[in-house]
């Protein structure tokens, strides 16, 4: 009998964390790397928020929390909503985990009977398919291609829903794409989802702050009628610049908020009571930060996709939001490079990149479509035009 369950056969590493993790090592053994693997602002926590965290520790903030989290995190989490969106919740209907990550995986493992499935637009962030899988379920994965903006369209959505579908997953702005799905975008998918009571929306919203001349808006509040079957995560990782303090939130309907705490209750029973206080402070306190990171963001954003759409056989879309860029690389397909070596597939050219120019980026296969990269622009200007000259010069060395 093995040690090792069976399911997780299924399942694959993270391949952002494979990424970064191989070119960590590469550079403790001296190599100059630029990493564009992670998904993480190279901004500090904001001082205010550091200065809560540390306020907490000298207040003796350090026990154990409520499993849903502390009640202030989850009015100001409540007031979040309702000043964002016009949504209301009560702070029942709220729940803090360590991350939206595992406020995804909480709400899966909570919902999903085996065999229930979810349907899931791809491309696609690298964890939900396997956080399905893990909680015993089955993804659905529908192509939303580049020439329709990498989002999902109405037939595709309709063809894909079945009498087990449960979730329908939805991340605006995406990751790894940068598309933004408009509020006619959204009220177009409701109406499909209103002749299929049984599907619920949960509704990925961790990038809405980082949105480049376009409104954000999410599915509970541009369908009210769909509000009962939403799910909506967010959480300070990203607009807060807040990746290591874990708080990640949901807020939907009571009885799967129930659910997912007594999932976390059994797990990880809270987040950090400190990176909670510190999270109090982003939400209530002041928000020039998040306008500050956003205007960098469209900087770097348009620097890298200009740069991108000068190499040879590369071809960038102009993302919408978040802060990744997911240019395709069929150009390259078929391509050798200087030692002979023939380019078939994306992750082929990322190890090209990372080998032979130090530049981490991420295969598109990871995300779930190919022949693509992923670019994090969450790094320096400097850091973005020396890893994009290497790119080019990467793209250039191919024959």
């Amino acid at each position: 009998m093995s040690l090792i369950a069976e399911r997780l056969k299924t399942v694959r590493p993270s391949e952002t964390k494979a990424m970064t993790a191989r070119a960590a090592e590469l550079r403790e053994q001296g190599a100059d790397v630029i990493t564009l693997s992670q998904g993480e602002p190279d901004f500090e926590t904001p001082l205010p928020v550091c200065e809560a965290g540390i306020q907490a520790i000298r207040d003796g903030r350090t026990k154990y929390t409520a499993v849903a989290g502390i009640k202030p995190l989850r009015e100001a989490i409540r007031k979040t909503f309702s000043r964002d969106h016009g949504l209301d919740y009560s702070i029942d209907q709220i729940t803090v985990g360590c991350g939206a990550k595992q406020v995804v995986f909480n709400a899966l493992f909570a919902s999903l009977d085996t065999g229930d499935e979810v349907v899931i637009p791809a491309p696609c962030w690298v964890s939900y398919p396997d956080m399905v899988l893990l909680a015993g379920g089955k993804p659905v994965l529908v192509s939303c291609d580049e020439a329709h903006g990498f989002k999902l369209r109405l037939a595709a959505l309709e063809a894909a829903i079945t009498s087990r579908t449960k979730w329908l997953m939805l991340n605006s702005p995406s990751n790894p794409t940068g598309a933004v799905y408009s509020r006619n975008e959204l009220l177009a998918l409701a109406a499909v989802l209103r002749r299929h009571p049984h599907v619920h929306v949960l509704s990925d919203d961790i990038y809405e702050k980082l949105t480049y001349g376009c409104e954000f808006a999410t599915m509970a509040a541009v369908a009210p009628d769909l509000y009962g079957r939403t799910l909506t995560i967010n959480g300070v990782s990203k607009a807060d610049a807040m990746t290591g303090w874990r708080v990640g939130y949901g807020a939907g309907p009571l009885a799967l908020i129930k659910a997912i705490n007594l999932v976390q209750s059994q797990t990880s029973s809270h987040t950090s009571s400190i990176a909670q206080y510190a999270a109090v402070e982003a939400l209530s306190g002041g928000r020039d930060h998040v306008r500050e990171f956003a205007r960098a963001f469209l900087q770097r954003r348009d620097l890298v996709v200009a740069k991108l759409n000068q190499a040879e056989g590369l071809s960038c879309r102009l993302p919408d939001g978040a802060f990744y860029a997911f240019p395709s690389c069929a150009g390259l397909i078929g391509k050798r490079t200087p030692d002979g070596k023939v380019i078939e597939t994306d992750t082929d050219f990322a190890m090209y990149l990372l080998d032979a120019f130090a530049v981490a980026v991420v295969p598109g296969s990871g995300f779930m479509a190919s022949p693509y990269i992923r670019i994090s622009y969450a790094s320096s200007l400097e850091d973005l035009t020396r890893a994009c000259d290497r790119i080019l010069a990467a793209c250039a060395t191919l024959s």
